[in-house]
């Protein structure tokens, strides 16, 4: 319980930066677009706050996605090292 709720606000936290995240920064890392990110964060978020049982699993799923392969890929676009 208190994971989901955990994972949620990471949820709204990570809307937040795809929100504020330059639009052509997703297209450069061949993803999906900025406002397609926001609205996943936002929908994976709710459920999981609002703790639907098996909906909830896929929101966390989806918060990770964007955490750990999605937000340092473009991490990596915008500082321009592009990897070294």
């Amino acid at each position: 319980m208190v994971l989901m709720l955990l994972v949620g606000i990471a949820g709204i936290v990570g809307a937040v930066m795809a929100g504020t995240t330059r639009a052509d920064a997703f297209e450069a890392a061949n993803r999906q677009s900025k406002g397609a990110w926001v609205g996943i964060l936002v929908l994976a978020a709710l459920a999981c706050l609002l703790r639907f049982p098996f909906i909830a699993w896929f929101g966390a799923v989806a918060i990770g996605i964007y955490f750990f392969d999605v937000r340092p890929q473009i991490q990596r676009i915008l500082g321009g090292n592009a990897g070294w």
